[in-house]
Parts: C-alpha cells; sequence; structure tokens
C-alpha cells in the first residue's frame, strides 16, 4: 500500500509517498481502509520534531475508513464497520492502516467519510475545551484566536449554541467573514488592530471570562491581559510558538487566573471518555449547533503542499487528504 513516510524531521520536503508492508492486525486490533484523512496542525509539530517521534515514521492521527480485518479478540467492532479516530498510533496518511480497536469510534449515518475524517479531532478538542476545560455557561464572554481556522469554526459555532458572547480574532481581511459566518459575534483583525484594546472596546477592561489560545507565544501576554479576575487561560496550542515561561506573580497571580494546558490526550484517557465525547460532536453536527464545510482536498502525493498551505494559513477551513 501507499504511505506517506517521515525519514527525518525538517519542512514539508521530508513527507514522501513509500510503498509500505503493513502486516496483519494483532488480536485486539483491526485493518482500516481509509477513505478520507484530516489534516491538522498536530501533524506539522510531529514532521518537524517540535512533538518528537521515533524514526522513521509515518505520520497523521486522523481518519475514517471501513474495518476490512479484524483481530482473534476484537469485540467491538466487526468487518465493514465504517469508523473513525483521533489517536495515536502515528500513521492515517496511508491508504490503509492498523489501529487499536479501543481507539476507535463508530461513525453514523449522515455523518459523511470526509466530515468524520476531519471532525474527529477537531471536534473533539472543541467539545472538551467548551464542556471539560471550562464549562461554557450562557452568558459567557470568550474568547477564541485563530477563529476562520478548522478548530475555530467549529468552536466558535458551538460556543455561540451555548449562549456564550464569542469574540474571535483572525489574522485577514478575508477570514473576518468566515468568523463572522460561523458564530462570532465579534472579529478582531490582529494584523490590523490591537486585539487588546478591540476586546476593551467590547467588553470593558478584564471582560473575558475565558481565552482559548491555540496561537501561543504571539497571543499570549495579550489573551492573559484581557481576561477577568478569577478568569480562565486555556492554552491548548502553539502555532506561532510554544509558551514555556510563565510568570506565576505577573501573569496568573495579579487576577488570581486559572491556566491549564491541556491535550485531547488528557480529555480521553478512558475510552468510556473518547465514546463519549464523539457521541456529543456527532450529535451537534446532526443537530446543525455547527456545520462542517471541507474547504480543501489533496491526494497523499500532495501532503507536502497540504503542509505548505497549512502552514502558510491559506486554509479557511477543515482540509482532508484523500488516499
Amino acid at each position: 500500500m501507499k504511505s506517506v513516510q517521515i525519514d527525518k524531521f525538517g519542512g514539508p520536503e521530508v513527507l514522501v509517498v513509500k510503498d509500505f508492508e503493513l502486516g496483519k492486525p494483532g488480536p485486539k486490533e483491526v485493518l482500516i481502509k481509509n477513505l478520507s484523512i484530516g489534516l491538522n496542525f498536530i501533524d506539522v509539530y510531529h514532521r518537524t520534531g517540535l512533538y518528537p517521534i521515533p524514526l522513521p515514521s509515518g505520520i497523521g492521527l486522523e481518519a475514517c475508513g471501513v474495518i476490512e480485518e479484524i483481530g482473534s479478540e476484537v469485540k467491538l467492532f466487526k468487518v465493514g464497520d465504517r469508523v473513525t479516530h483521533a489517536s495515536m498510533p502515528i500513521g492515517a496518511y496511508s491508504e490503509k492502516q492498523i489501529m487499536p480497536e479501543e481507539k476507535l469510534v463508530s461513525v453514523p449515518d449522515g455523518v459523511s467519510d470526509e466530515v468524520a475524517s476531519c471532525i474527529t479531532l477537531k471536534g473533539i478538542t472543541a467539545e472538551y475545551l467548551l464542556h471539560r476545560a471550562y464549562p461554557l455557561k450562557k452568558g459567557d464572554k470568550v474568547l477564541y484566536h485563530a477563529a476562520a481556522g478548522g478548530l475555530g469554526q467549529i468552536l466558535c459555532s458551538w460556543a455561540n449554541a451555548l449562549g456564550a458572547e464569542v469574540i474571535g480574532t483572525v489574522g485577514s481581511k478575508a477570514k473576518e467573514e468566515i468568523a463572522k459566518k460561523n458564530g462570532c459575534h465579534h472579529v478582531i483583525n490582529y494584523s490590523e488592530k490591537n486585539f487588546v484594546e478591540e476586546v476593551e472596546k467590547i467588553v470593558g477592561k478584564n471582560g473575558i471570562d475565558v481565552v482559548y489560545d491555540g496561537v501561543g507565544i504571539k497571543t499570549y501576554k495579550g489573551s492573559i491581559e484581557t481576561l477577568k479576575i478569577r478568569g480562565m487561560m486555556v492554552a491548548f496550542g502553539n502555532a506561532s510558538g510554544y509558551v514555556d515561561t510563565i510568570d506565576v506573580k505577573k501573569d496568573i497571580n495579579a487576577k488570581g487566573l486559572f491556566f491549564t494546558r491541556p491535550s485531547i490526550a488528557h480529555y480521553t484517557v478512558k475510552r468510556e471518555e473518547l465514546v463519549e465525547s464523539a457521541k456529543k460532536v456527532f450529535d451537534a453536527i446532526l443537530s446543525k449547533k455547527f456545520n462542517v464545510e471541507i474547504s480543501k482536498k489533496y491526494s497523499l502525493k500532495d501532503a507536502a503542499q497540504a503542509h505548505k498551505d497549512l502552514e502558510a494559513r491559506l486554509l479557511t477551513g477543515p482540509a482532508v487528504i484523500i488516499p
């Protein structure tokens, strides 16, 4: 089968399509034919070595496919089931892959292969951010950075449906309309205006209940500045660089803030958590709490270009790779 592999960390050029021998699934594993593959920023972190992985390696954490073969002890699924996943073991950029059964969830009728493949990671991330990392309440004032991105479109729409007042930041004029279309009540273009000053015009000084910040170092200080006393800083990503130093006295103690640096792994430790979270995501899609529009489709051989587009912020929503 064809699989995208990396032999060294580096730029998009290290992504190479190779012929790969997959082998047979173990007792509690299944062999999946991938129908659609999700493209995520964590793939970039794995490729560059920011999140180191053993090399050589496949790449990609998210895909939707059909089970072609099951191990001798598999009890949760059968051949022909349509499933999706968004976790290790790494290697979703491939025509087929082997996965442990406990990492998979069933895809309900009404959710397409392409939507399932690009919503599992982003959707579960949005679910735990909105319902568990900080249980969002009606009337809460939310600041979300990179609101026009794939995750931003989902989270902002969902936050809006939960009754929050959503302020989104974007980096270009074109992305302002995308953010408005996907749940943001207010949109700030941080390439043209100081987002802290603009937030204060909307909700007043120290007026934000929770900041969801996946950008990182470029937005961290400003995010802290916008929060209310006893507000919550949810630093869940680092697209502009990792926040590796926190001044507790200045950043946290000054307003008695709460700070968390969560990941999807922390909120899907138990299979029950994974299944329940995925169910909430698929229910939200089917009940139209948010819509998923695929912004672009790539082939396996175009994986390097997909990463270039992702890092250059050219994508205007979720994107997929079709094997």
